[in-house]
């Protein structure tokens, strides 16, 4: 437990000092108009108090990651704090924060747009298909562990409650997504956001009170423990993902950049938001670590090779209570719909961007959203007639969420770079990530199946060629007046 204490204390700490290093380096201006003003639609571009703001970007962000990820997570054992604790104040809140701000200064911009204007407009149709598809997955994956836990809850109603569950929640999602932001995400959400926040400072009380004997990380030492065939390095970090870092944050910070009214509101909302949710992926790590090592599976009287989704049920009804354990699952099961409705919301946006196509009238989105849905629908019902080829969806998953990190570093580190401010806070996350996901694309037995030392040969030298890019790009010194053109188009 002292290594829990000491990393809640690091993630505070790293939000007043690290998180106000940040600010500083990208310098909002609080005289500055937002598009939440200047484009004001009633649709998207609504202005919205910060607190709300706030409230549903944490919920948009945290998905099942801080919860399902830590739980998978904590098979690395005190490993899992390095990364979160780490991963979260340097790069992940980092990553949030300048993509956000980003999407302020650019209008409310998408992630493909802007990582067009900073890496070229190949990269930027590259970067098109490859969200939109992230984003359908988000919708398909994010449906299934909720759908799981309210079909256990209501199983003696249908033999087929999973199935009823997810067309009840695709529902639900078309209508989220068509209706203004106000409208439902506005009302409801911070409710939800309430939920998880009450289960996770619910929990982490009771670990405090409890106070179980685990590993600590002074003794235990960094784990070299595989988890699905896959080492420490590169699993540890595509398990925990939204607790760390998580290119999929990016796509919805957008969404709330439309809605914020004064630019001095970003490091709160994106960089606070991200340190909110990697102290929910320590709480929820901490508990694995007791349900899985430290007897808390028998206190409950449960197995110990229980998954994710039953982790969650039979810690919240055990430790909490009847009405807190409703509470707590209500937060988990909230917590993927509404991301996966918000993901399902910025694909609509960038699509519109990208085709030019006005989103004001109901017909203009829904023009966009039939066929979306119709594909991601497919998607989830296709895999779950097979539940090994949805793993291997989720494998994917895993993997281009961490990939789209990569784009998105890359992509403010040029900006950074071009208006001549401390570019290495996102340089080294990026040559970092950069080498998580191409060793992990290589080494993991979904994906290429490589032989584990040609992996790491081939991770790291994708990386090396990245780095020399990157130089040789900056060399050149023709990318200011490039960037500053395209900058200018957008503004």
């Amino acid at each position: 437990m002292i290594t829990f204490v000491l990393s809640l204390v690091a993630l505070v700490i790293g939000y007043f000092i690290y998180g106000k290093f940040i600010e500083n380096v990208f310098g909002p201006d609080s005289s500055r108009e937002t598009p939440a003003i200047t484009h004001k639609d009633g649709v998207d571009y609504i202005p919205m108090p910060s607190w709300k703001i706030f409230m549903i970007q944490f919920l948009n962000i945290a998905g099942t990651g801080p919860i399902f990820g830590a739980i998978m997570g904590a098979k690395f054992g005190p490993s899992a704090y390095l990364w979160i604790v780490f991963g979260c104040i340097f790069a992940g809140a980092v990553h949030d924060y300048l993509s956000g701000m980003l999407s302020i200064r650019h209008n409310g911009a998408g992630l493909p747009e802007i990582v067009g204007i900073y890496l070229g407009k190949s990269v930027k149709k590259v970067m098109l298909i490859f969200t939109i598809f992230l984003m359908m997955m988000v919708g398909a994956v994010f449906v299934y562990s909720p759908a799981l836990i309210l079909g256990d809850m209501t199983s003696t109603l249908s033999t087929n409650s999973v199935y009823i569950w997810c067309v009840i929640i695709f529902i639900y999602y078309l209508i989220a997504t068509l209706l203004p932001i106000d409208k439902i995400i506005g009302k409801i959400y911070p409710l939800f956001a309430f939920a998880i926040l009450f289960m996770a400072v619910a929990l982490g009380i009771n670990l405090f009170i409890k106070w179980p004997s685990l590993p600590e990380l002074f003794e235990a030492g960094v784990s070299s423990s595989s988890f699905n065939g896959v080492d420490v390095f590169p699993a540890l970090f595509i398990t925990i993902a939204c607790g760390a870092i998580s290119g999929f944050h990016a796509t919805q910070s957008p969404l709330m950049a439309r809605c914020i009214k004064n630019e001095k509101y970003g490091r709160p909302i994106f960089y606070g938001s991200m340190i909110t949710e990697g102290i929910v992926a320590l709480i929820w790590a901490t508990i694995s670590m007791y349900f899985f090592y430290g007897g808390g599976a028998d206190e409950l009287g449960v197995a110990n090779t229980l998954q994710a989704p039953q982790v969650v049920t039979e810690v919240s009804k055990g430790w909490l209570g009847i009405a807190g354990g409703i509470l707590a699952i209500l937060g988990v099961v909230a917590a993927p719909i509404t991301s996966g409705d918000t993901a399902l919301r910025s694909a609509r946006l960038i699509i519109a961007e990208f085709v030019n196509l006005e989103q004001k009238s109901i017909k203009g989105r829904l023009y966009i959203c039939i066929p979306l849905f119709a594909i991601t629908m497919a998607l989830l019902f296709f895999n779950l007639a097979d539940q090994e080829g949805f793993n291997i969806i989720w494998n994917y998953f895993g993997w281009a969420n961490q990939t789209l990190s990569v784009f998105t570093l890359w992509a403010i580190t040029v900006y950074l770079y071009s208006n001549h401010k401390k570019y290495v806070v996102t340089f080294i996350p990026a040559l970092f990530m950069t080498c998580v996901s191409s060793t992990f694309l290589c080494i993991s037995p979904n994906s290429l199946n490589l032989d584990a030392q040609f992996s790491y040969i081939i991770g790291i030298s994708t990386t090396i060629v990245a780095f020399m890019m990157f130089v040789s790009w900056a060399r050149r010194g023709k990318h200011n007046s490039k960037i500053k053109r395209r900058t200018k188009e957008r503004e």
